[in-house]
């Protein structure tokens, strides 16, 4: 495939279809290199876009330029508000901005408070991405949020202060192997509240389903089973995403930490630690939310017999959302 394809607005330049196609467009969305478009480029390129949609592009306009103007505004204007997204908070401003508080989530001989504090400090930024990226063509209750948010902290801050007091007490761990093992609590904390978000956000889906799409992309129904679909693939996304995060720097570093260089100078330990967060911060994240496809298929044979008696397809799709 041509590194860029004929230009189609709204649309991936990537085959969606394969877990290849999903990782390059995801590399394109996380791309830090947006948050440093100038408000003019960003004109530029919306009004670039418009001529598109009209008719009206001027000549010499290539597909390359009409691809990069669709990833500057896909990665600075929220689609359906249509209002700039906060810097810290845009999915290209995800790794820079998260990967200091994965550093402090993972830094060693944490007391209550700094538990406390960085976990607390995680599920709000997570909690702030998950709101200004939300899907706002239908209202929702702010209160539902507030819901997600408070009920993630919880879980989080409960599951690593619980840990964190049970290694304490493991009076036949050896000191070294007590702090290896605190520094793998983060991992099960943030998983078991970023799946409680997801839960507690969007648990009214169970209730009265989600809407499937036939190949046109015509809604010929909500299934209560797809939106169980949607959820469990969220929910595993949502786990899969922090594995290498919280997982690979403590072991990265447990190796590191006995070179002779970090040995003889400590105050080196925090730079190389952050690096290592950042790197796996940087592999995970398109990795994770590239698992499944964002319009997802199910057979009609697994859903309600009134979505098989509307559509003569034998496979729609819905979005399972991120």
């Amino acid at each position: 495939m041509s590194e860029y394809v004929t230009f189609q607005h709204g649309k991936s330049r990537f085959d969606q279809n394969t877990f290849s196609g999903r990782f390059r467009h995801f590399l394109d969305v996380i791309d830090p290199s947006t948050l440093f478009v100038t408000e003019k480029r960003l004109q530029e390129s919306v009004e670039l876009l418009d001529r598109f949609k009209q008719g009206t592009l001027p000549p010499g306009v290539t597909d390359a330029q009409l691809w990069q103007a669709q990833k500057i505004k896909q990665a600075i204007i929220h689609p359906d508000t249509g209002e700039k997204i906060l810097m810290p908070f845009r999915m290209s401003g995800f790794i820079p901005f998260g990967t200091p508080v994965v550093v402090g989530l993972l830094l060693p001989n944490q007391t209550l408070l700094s538990t406390i504090f960085w976990q607390s400090l995680n599920q709000s930024h997570n909690a702030c991405v998950n709101y200004c990226n939300r899907n706002a063509s239908k209202p929702a209750p702010f209160s539902k949020f507030v819901q997600g948010y408070l009920g993630a902290v919880t879980s989080a801050v409960s599951i690593a202060v619980g840990l964190n007091v049970l290694i304490q007490k493991a009076s036949h761990l050896s000191p070294t192997t007590r702090l290896l093992v605190q520094r793998f609590i983060p991992f099960p904390a943030v998983a078991s509240a970023n799946v409680c978000n997801v839960v507690l956000m969007r648990h009214s889906e169970l209730s009265e389903g989600i809407s499937v799409l036939d190949d046109n992309g015509t809604v010929v129904g909500t299934s209560k089973v797809a939106a169980r679909h949607a959820l469990l693939e969220t929910a595993l996304t949502r786990v899969v995403l922090p594995m290498p995060i919280l997982m690979l720097p403590p072991i990265v570093m447990a190796a590191l930490e006995k070179l002779p260089l970090l040995q003889r100078r400590r105050r080196l330990v925090l730079p190389v630690h952050s690096l290592v967060c950042l790197a796996a911060f940087g592999l995970a994240l398109p990795l994770a939310i590239s698992l499944f496809p964002q319009m997802a298929q199910i057979s009609v044979n697994q859903l309600e017999p009134e979505i098989a008696m509307a559509t003569d397809c034998k496979i729609v799709t819905y979005n399972k959302g991120l």
